[in-house]
């Protein structure tokens, strides 16, 4: 099974975590309330404001933690409690692609096709393998009743030992 490569034009460009997109135009609000609203949520400030900060900056990857940063960078003022609803119900409707690391951690990513990725474990940075990059000879059969609807890899590095 071969990972399918999405073309350029599918994705914006790829982002390091938390990096801002320069001379990216913002969506308006209008726009926002649109996304959240064909995706079956109500806009509500709270949502809005996320929305702005995670569409806003390219294609990313975000944890509850960062992203309730950088909303109180920008002076919103709401409970890290509301940061992991909204990003629940934003990957839930298919505006996020929510992806298990280990443990309790979890990022979301606003790129939401297939594809794999590359953890630095010293730093917790998440970022894209290039499309096309991974390949599966095979997959075990899935256990009876049930049929295989995707594969994530995350491919963990560290710095070279000297």
């Amino acid at each position: 099974m071969t990972h399918v490569p999405s073309t350029s034009a599918d994705r914006a460009p790829t982002r390091p975590q938390g990096a801002r997109g320069e001379g990216a135009s913002r969506p308006s609000e209008s726009e926002l309330k649109t996304k959240l609203r064909d995706a079956g949520l109500r806009p509500t400030v709270q949502r809005l404001s996320l929305c702005g900060l995670l569409f806003g900056n390219g294609d990313r990857h975000v944890s509850a933690e960062a992203l309730h940063a950088e909303a109180r960078e920008a002076g919103l003022r709401m409970s890290l409690s509301t940061v992991y609803n909204a990003l629940n119900q934003f990957a839930g409707a298919g505006l996020l692609r929510e992806i298990a690391v280990q443990g309790p951690r979890t990022y979301f990513h606003t790129r939401t096709s297939p594809h794999h990725h590359f953890m630095d474990e010293s730093t917790g940075r998440m970022f894209d393998a290039v499309d096309g990059s991974v390949e599966f000879a095979r997959l075990p059969a899935p256990p009876e009743g049930m049929e295989i609807v995707g594969c994530d890899v995350i491919i963990r590095l560290r710095k070279k030992k000297r």
